[in-house]
């Protein structure tokens, strides 16, 4: 074998002492820049909603968030199933006696009834905001703004609005994602919804939202979308106002061949609509198409407004959902 002279292995040494040299080098810089490159994830994570902020509700109040609210207090049913459908069940310290939903939504302290909102103690509980529905009353509003918590009063008055509140109400409360996860998962459901019913032959519906006087779901209403989104036509889509009176003769003239209302009392039946002086000529009553859904479903504004849509396709178009 030939002998290696030892400049040769001098030299051979130099040059294998710096690839070695050069390779952990790289390795540590590639290192170095993934943990900075993870930290910069994170922390443009933690920082996605940016503290203090200025917030705007659907009624024109201006108010600043300082920090992310950690107690909240929600004085309707479909904000509470807002609130825990974005994972903020823990942060609710009140709501009303109406907030049913989820299972959880019982257990939480009942500040607000139908005789009214007990506005001392929600300034006990001390929350960082509160969410009421529509503009609620100036004196209630005034006595929580000037106990230093914060307002916001929202009512929207369709599905695009109630996934609009959603988004709004994960920005204020730092949970962007989920807001986003449940407004997508709303989207694919009507999308769904909506095209198994496209091809259907339009339907004529009434949807009765009171008996005494009788009073429909007039153009611009919740329902009157989802009558429509169903693959239904609103026989009352050209009425004045959103919950216009509507006379038996109009009714009998129109002959819806859906009767649709919320099973909203216990007196309130099937049987009991049908039997109704002059309902026996309508072709809802005559074919058995009488329907009473669940009011807590169709008349929130919440995440199960696309429930509430399913409720309607399937009574309007039941072939279309077998």
């Amino acid at each position: 074998m030939k002998k290696i002279s030892s400049k040769k292995l001098i030299v051979l040494f130099l040059v294998l002492a710096m690839a070695l040299t050069t390779f952990t080098a790289c390795g540590k810089t590639n290192s170095n820049e993934d943990v900075k490159q993870n930290e910069e994830v994170v922390e443009e994570k933690e920082n996605k909603v940016q503290y203090p902020m200025e917030v705007e509700d659907q009624f024109g109040n201006k108010v600043t968030i300082e920090n992310e609210p950690k107690t909240i207090v929600s004085l309707a049913p479909s904000h509470t199933e807002i609130l825990f459908s974005l994972g903020l069940g823990d942060k609710i310290a009140g709501v009303t006696e109406y907030c049913d939903y989820p299972e959880e939504a019982k257990s939480k302290e009942k500040v607000g009834s139908f005789t009214g909102v007990n506005i001392e103690r929600i300034i006990e509980l001390d929350p960082d905001i509160v969410f009421q529905f529509g503009p609620g009353d100036e004196e209630v509003n005034a006595k929580i703004r000037d106990a230093g918590i914060v307002l916001l009063c929202y009512e929207p008055d369709s599905i695009d609005e109630v996934m609009n509140l959603i988004q709004s109400i994960g920005t204020v409360t730092n949970t962007e994602d989920e807001a986003t996860k449940v407004v997508d998962d709303m989207k694919a459901k009507k999308d769904e919804i909506v095209n198994k019913v496209k091809d259907e032959e339009k339907v004529k519906v009434f949807y009765e939202i009171w008996n005494d006087p009788l009073m429909a779901a007039g153009p611009g209403s919740f329902m009157d979308e989802l009558m429509t989104l169903a693959g239904g036509e609103n026989i009352a889509s050209d009425a004045e106002g959103e919950y216009p009176q509507f006379d038996m003769e109009q009714l009998i003239e129109r002959n819806p061949d859906v009767y649709l209302g919320a099973k909203d009392s216990e007196e309130k039946t099937v049987e009991s609509i049908k039997e109704r002086p002059g309902f026996e000529n309508i072709n809802a009553v005559k074919n058995n198409r009488v329907y009473l859904l669940d009011p807590n479903i169709v008349s929130r504004p919440g995440p199960r407004i696309i429930d509430a849509l399913e409720l309607v396709a399937k009574s309007i178009h039941p072939d279309a959902f077998k």
